[in-house]
């Protein structure tokens, strides 16, 4: 027991002694392994699923699938949008808006 802790002592402070010189060249540090923590919180495996709310997981083109019914406005919010414009207005309303 004493031994392995000499040789750990030697291995951490850089001296180098006859027993460190008895190992062959290509041995000369140990393999060493460790346990990587793994990403699920819970036992559940929905946990690793990626979610489909906001932020960096959000994907637009499956959102479109969860969509709700169109919004349809109330009588009195409907009655005081102007009426529609015609295709003409539309179009000299763009160009006012693109001049220079």
């Amino acid at each position: 027991m004493s031994s392995i802790v000499n040789n750990l002592k030697d291995k951490l402070s850089g001296h180098k002694d006859s027993d460190s010189s008895k190992q062959p060249q290509g041995q000369e540090s140990e393999q060493s392994f460790s346990i990587q923590p793994h990403p699920a919180k819970t036992n559940d495996p929905r946990d690793l699923q990626p979610s489909l709310g906001g932020g960096l997981n959000t994907n637009p083109e499956v959102g479109a699938f969860h969509a709700r019914d169109p919004h349809v406005p109330s009588p009195q919010i409907a009655s005081n949008l102007p009426p529609p414009q015609s295709r003409e207005e539309l179009r000299a309303r763009a160009q006012e808006l693109n001049k220079d």
